[in-house]
């Protein structure tokens, strides 16, 4: 197979969350110790830093990676979902695996993987730890796809295990409070393993604290050790933070190209791992400065309060969980604008009217559905929308929709793009 009937026989062949949602679901890793038994263990051959979370592991993945890269570390970044190529999900470097070395692997291993019935994410695992060992990576920075304990990542023992954070998302999985859910992610905390824990939240506290009692894990709160304070926003939307560990400058002048309030949050968890994991690499102030000041041109990150345009401002951002959606409500309520123009679509198993009662009411929507089948029929979630108070009309596709809206905002107008990370993907 080429590269494109191999990926077409990852995406059709196998069951894959990211199209098909529970179905993809197994509740167990069986299936993921026999591949990493098949590919030889080859997660035992590098060192790597775990991260778990509700929201916030992206952007928390991709800024360590960067750090790590720019302390002159090869660094392997394995994270999912991709937004326009499978490859995506694997870099080294920030360059994503090479199409060839996609092919071969599973034209070596698919009449195995057929036997074993793995699903899309066990074999992508698979094949990201197989190249991050055969590439000799220094250090992979590994982001859980869902949950953690039964996680198909969590076979590895890394250096450092990161939770940033505990909504409610995924819940037929998961568990439907905040406490099963965060039982679920502790699953990463591994015994003598450091965890740092991104944010505190008084439902999910006793339940990290107890696991990594149980494992004896020094455990730190990242909120309770670091503050992040915003200086100012220079004229190129640059972001610049002065870094406080325990009432005392850390860092000054941190100058980072994520937009979004919340990324203070995912800042100080990730200063409060980095000081963590100085104490085995040697990672300078400069190297630190310079890693979060170049996350977007070293690891390509996409997708977190991304300007598309200018004229008008246009703005995509792949929050999708009612924590997501909050923050990105908030920042569009602090925004000066005459009208918003909002391109929305979702998937069918998230909390869907939860989201839609988050939703400002005075904005113009264009409802649409994602190119895949766990997509939102763009009429039913219309529907639910008008029965929340929000207007908008119905397009046959996102780029429709997307085209509609840039062609009615005026320049003082803004137009959003989100709902789904594959909304937000077919814009970028």
């Amino acid at each position: 197979m080429n590269y494109t009937e191999t990926l077409d026989w990852m995406f059709h062949q196998l069951p894959m969350y990211q199209r098909v949602g529970g179905a993809a679901y197994k509740a167990n890793l069986d299936n993921t110790i026999a591949l990493l038994e098949h590919l030889d263990n080859p997660h035992r051959n590098f060192k790597s830093v775990h991260i778990a979370g509700t929201n916030g592991k992206g952007s928390t993945s991709h800024l360590l990676a960067s750090i790590f890269q720019e302390a002159g570390y090869k660094t392997g970044l394995y994270t999912s979902p991709h937004l326009r190529d499978f490859r995506e999900r694997i870099r080294i470097n920030g360059e994503m695996i090479p199409e060839d070395k996609v092919v071969a692997f599973i034209d070596q291993h698919k009449a195995w993987f057929e036997q074993m019935e793995l699903s899309f994410f066990e074999m992508t695992v698979g094949m990201a730890f197989d190249y991050f060992a055969k590439e000799q990576v220094d250090i992979a920075i590994v982001e859980v796809g869902m949950g953690g304990r039964l996680d198909s990542t969590n076979l590895i023992t890394p250096e450092l295990s990161i939770i940033t954070n505990i909504g409610l998302d995924h819940v037929q999985f998961l568990g439907d409070t905040l406490e099963k859910i965060a039982g679920e992610k502790a699953g990463i905390i591994k015994p003598g393993i450091p965890v740092v824990i991104g944010e505190t939240q008084t439902e999910t506290q006793p339940v990290f604290m107890n696991k990594a009692q149980e494992c004896h894990s020094p455990i730190l709160f990242a909120d309770q050790e670091f503050d992040c304070d915003k200086v100012h926003i220079d004229s190129n939307k640059l972001q610049e933070f002065d870094v406080w560990k325990n009432n005392t400058l850390y860092l000054e002048a941190c100058q980072i190209p994520l937009l979004g309030d919340y990324q203070k949050k995912n800042l100080t968890t990730v200063m409060c791992a980095i000081d963590q994991l100085r104490q085995k690499h040697e990672i300078s102030d400069d190297q630190l400065r310079d890693g979060v000041a170049n996350v977007i041109k070293n690891t390509h990150l996409m997708g977190r309060w991304q300007i598309l345009h200018d004229d008008p401002l246009t703005i995509a951002d792949t929050g999708h969980n009612v924590d997501g959606i909050k923050e990105v409500v908030r920042q569009l309520s602090e925004m000066s604008y005459h009208k918003l123009h909002f391109v929305l679509g979702m998937v069918n198993d998230k909390d869907i009217d939860h989201v839609l009662q988050l939703l400002p009411r005075n904005a113009e929507y264009y409802f649409c559905k994602a190119d895949i089948p766990r997509g939102l029929d763009a009429n039913i979630l219309a529907q639910k929308a008008f029965d929340f108070g929000l207007r908008g009309k119905v397009y046959d596709s996102v780029r429709d929709a997307y085209r509609s809206a840039r062609n009615a905002a005026l320049f003082e107008d803004v137009v959003f793009v989100g709902g789904s990370n594959f909304i937000v993907a077919e814009v970028v």
